[in-house]
């Protein structure tokens, strides 16, 4: 069986490869027993190894060298006990599509079927850190992805293969979304 911790960093590279984060932005986490491995803050997409994740108790304030992001996972987990894995990314035509603060409903058939309504949170940039975790994990008690306005993604998933599906589902419908606004076609109910 493959190591998570690896699959984690390939599963990070391929949000990387297809321009869902830039070099350097987004993070991800999996769920071993009651540690969850965080990317380092800082970390970069392109040469991110497994051995410089940081193990993070579930049950205890993240460690130093964590993602800025590793107190939102560990809610995240606390609040979805059956998560095994949390990516976080950047994707531009979600996040485009979260600048009015309305919630996200996405207007094609798949996304419709995924995500019946895409919660965007609103959360001041000086208040982020404090305030992302509880906001973040409260949405996604209820949904598979939530979208912090302006800034990114955050999906959960049983396995890291159904966090990255998530991530790249909501991606495709916003883009989806963006182009028939750009074309100017109103959805049909």
């Amino acid at each position: 069986m493959a190591d998570p911790r690896v699959e984690l960093i390939d599963y990070y590279r391929l949000l990387r490869r297809h321009g869902y984060n830039d070099s350097h932005s987004g993070n991800g986490s999996v769920r071993l027993e009651d540690t969850a491995w965080v990317t380092p803050t800082g970390a970069c997409g392109d040469t991110l190894t497994s051995d410089a994740l940081v193990g993070c108790p579930l049950d205890a304030p993240p460690p130093t060298g964590a993602s800025l992001d590793a107190a939102l996972h560990l809610a995240v987990y606390r609040a979805r006990p059956e998560a095994r894995a949390v990516l976080h990314s950047h994707g531009p035509h979600a996040i485009a599509l979260s600048l009015s603060g309305e919630d996200f409903v996405p207007v094609d058939f798949e996304g419709a079927a995924y995500f019946p309504r895409v919660p965007v949170l609103d959360i001041a940039y000086a208040d982020y850190v404090a305030q992302s975790p509880a906001a973040v994990a409260g949405a996604l008690a209820e949904h598979p992805v939530a979208i912090v306005r302006g800034h990114g993604v955050y999906a959960w998933g049983e396995t890291l293969d159904r966090a990255y599906k998530w991530n790249c589902s909501l991606e495709a419908s916003a883009r989806i979304a963006w182009l028939a606004r750009v074309a100017g076609i109103a959805p049909r109910d």
